[in-house]
């Protein structure tokens, strides 16, 4: 009787009876149970319609409509979330796909509405809310459109462009981008590979929306780090994930600021603009182009009105010397490091290179690192492909190579997640608390807290690959 008069008892139990309550949830079936359960009780308080979209029309010709949902579909989220799905094969040999199995329920969130769709036999049936379908329907089915052309414009071939000095043939060559690098093949860790992948996604999903905010629909990323640690590779890894052409402009060929302009303005859509060495042609002053040329060419009016639907990556050797100005958000909406190779890494290079999970040699290298050791990961890169005949022979020299050549920077190669800044970045500062927290509810923007001595992760500021 004490305890129940108790009211901070009280409080205890019930505080412990929720958390058990939350634990058996999720370590058993009882949370899809619930969800499913709590999604019913919902529908009874919302009037739904339903829109059918057959395969084939009633003169039996076929419904392109029908293919361009079915992709969409396959390409959300939400589908490995589903109860069940199917799974096959891709067309290259480590690919699994994941497609809609018959009256399968796959549920979307667009511009805060619930859209459901149920794969009935030969026919998709859209599920909304009436209250939502004015004001959503037609924009929902045109981002469907939209999806739809994104994948299919990856088919085509990519090209590679480089600026030249000025001639009557243009100021573009262009060669075809034949580059292999993928983020597969990416020596970064996978927990980080899929968020950047998810940003990559999620720009290209968020044309509406940046429209809606007044914004022109581009992203941009500053990649730092010292030579040969794989900046490079990942600018055509974000190219061929994204089936983007590559425009390299080499500043050394631009005369002045309206050149660089004109550049850009002879720029297509569907496109990954690249500015390497930033910080070093700034400071040795390389190039003609001035500080204040190169800011206009990051956000100025041109940008605004010709930079749709483009990437714009910027590389430097480190950030420490460069104007706040150039680096503040919305000029750069990611930062991502490339430190030196650490033992991770070096595990992603040597399945890659030499198709080894594990060795007995690997306790010798990871001693290596924690003690201080480090090379770039193309030198590493460049060992096993010496040595690939021998696995053993590659390991060792790698081993010999970090005693002898390690530049003993210990606390440089560790593989770090992202510093955070302490400011939004880029098409995060919209004007109006409203907006941001739509936005990020769009993005579903999350910080991973970390007890290691990097910092949390946060697409927001900084990532930190160990590519």
């Amino acid at each position: 009787m004490t305890i129940l008069n108790n009211p901070f008892s009280l409080l205890f139990i019930a505080s412990i009876s929720l958390f058990l309550f939350r634990v058996i949830l999720i370590k058993t079936g009882f949370i899809f149970t619930f969800k499913r359960k709590w999604r019913c009780i919902k529908d009874c308080f919302h009037v739904y319609q339903f829109f059918k979209v057959p395969e084939f029309s009633e003169n039996m010709q076929r419904n392109q409509l029908y293919y361009k949902v079915l992709l969409y579909l396959h390409s959300l989220a939400s589908l490995e979330d589903s109860d069940f799905t199917n799974l096959f094969a891709g067309r290259k040999s480590n690919e699994i796909l994941l497609r809609l199995d018959t009256n399968q329920i796959i549920e979307d969130d667009f511009l805060g509405a619930k859209m459901y769709w149920i794969n009935q036999d030969k026919t998709l049936v859209l599920k909304i809310r009436k209250s939502d379908k004015r004001r959503v329907l037609q924009p929902y089915l045109q981002h469907i459109h939209t999806v739809f052309d994104e994948f299919e414009g990856r088919k085509r071939e990519l090209k590679l462009y480089m600026n030249v000095v000025d001639d009557q043939k243009g100021r573009w060559r262009s060669v075809p981008f034949t580059h292999p690098s993928t983020f597969e093949t990416t020596a970064m860790e996978s927990d980080l590979k899929i968020k950047v992948k998810s940003d990559l996604e999620s720009f290209l999903r968020a044309k509406q929306y940046y429209h809606k905010l007044g914004r022109v629909w581009k992203r941009s990323y500053l990649l730092y780090g010292a030579s040969g640690t794989g900046k490079s590779s990942f600018v055509a890894a974000v190219a061929n994930f994204l089936s983007y052409d590559v425009y390299d402009i080499d500043l050394t060929k631009v005369s002045d600021d309206s050149d660089l302009k004109f550049l850009l303005l002879q720029t297509t859509a569907k496109s990954v603009v690249v500015i390497e060495d930033l910080d070093r042609s700034l400071s040795e002053k390389s190039t003609a182009v001035s500080s204040s040329g190169i800011l206009n060419f990051m956000d100025g009016i041109l940008s605004s009105s010709c930079g749709e639907e483009r990437v714009m990556v910027y590389t430097m050797n480190g950030k420490d010397h460069v104007d706040p100005a150039i680096l503040r958000p919305g000029r750069i909406d990611v930062h991502i490091h490339f430190p030196l190779c650490d033992f991770t890494a070096f595990k992603t290079l040597a399945n890659s290179y030499l198709g080894l999970k594990d060795h007995k040699l690997f306790p010798q290298v990871e001693e290596s690192f924690q003690n201080g050791s480090s090379l770039s990961p193309a030198e590493i890169g460049e060992l096993m492909i010496a040595n690939r005949g021998s696995p053993s022979r590659a390991l060792k020299s790698v081993i010999n190579a970090l005693q002898t050549e390690g530049d003993g920077n210990g606390g440089q190669h560790g593989r770090k997640a992202v510093e955070e800044s302490g400011e939004p970045s880029g098409v995060f500062c919209t004007e109006g608390a409203n907006a941001v927290k739509e936005f990020k509810k769009l993005y579903g923007l999350f910080r991973v807290k970390s007890n290691r001595k990097s910092p949390s992760f946060n697409l927001n500021n900084d990532l930190k690959s160990g590519l």
